[in-house]
């Protein structure tokens, strides 16, 4: 990956899009032994706002999004802060199919009127990370509903009306 990647962090509930995190976060892991927990967020605030605006007033929010993306890219388990709302996550490297996928998905929420987050995974680590073996895949609200293959938007809309009537 180029040093112009972005990374999406969650910051206060809203997904932000981070220029060059995964080359700073590298960086930081080769050189930040020895490092406090405050050390490592001020670095990692300062050098991804080289390149990034970082609202003054949101600077300590940033500063926990950024240190939450940094333990997960460390390989450490991080809790994120629950949200309302359907939780869907797509993943797969980028191939047609998982573009697929995630217009398919996309249409049915917005076709049900359905309030969520659609994020699509495309980090080999990350997906490597959710234990699933296969792209692309379907996980909603933790769920993992299809695997290496593009369901049907039929079978789509099945599943998520099951899952929001679950869910009220």
């Amino acid at each position: 990956m180029s040093g112009r990647d972005i990374v999406q962090v969650r910051v206060e509930g809203a997904l932000v899009g981070i220029v060059g995190l995964t080359a700073i976060m590298t960086d930081l892991t080769a050189d930040g032994t020895g490092r406090t927990d405050d050390e490592i967020r001020e670095e990692l605030l300062r050098r991804a706002g080289e390149e990034n605006y970082i609202p003054r007033k949101a600077r300590m929010q940033y500063g926990e999004a950024l240190f939450r993306a940094f333990r997960r890219f460390r390989g450490e388990e991080v809790e994120e802060e629950a949200l309302p709302g359907m939780h869907v996550r797509i993943l797969g490297p980028g191939c047609a199919r998982c573009w697929q996928l995630e217009r398919d998905v996309r249409d049915v929420m917005a076709e049900l009127s359905l309030a969520g987050e659609l994020v699509h995974v495309d980090d080999l680590r990350e997906i490597a990370r959710s234990g699933v073996m296969g792209a692309p895949a379907l996980i909603v609200n933790g769920k993992v509903l299809a695997v290496g293959s593009v369901p049907s938007k039929a079978d789509i809309r099945k599943w998520l009306t099951n899952i929001a009537k679950e869910d009220r």
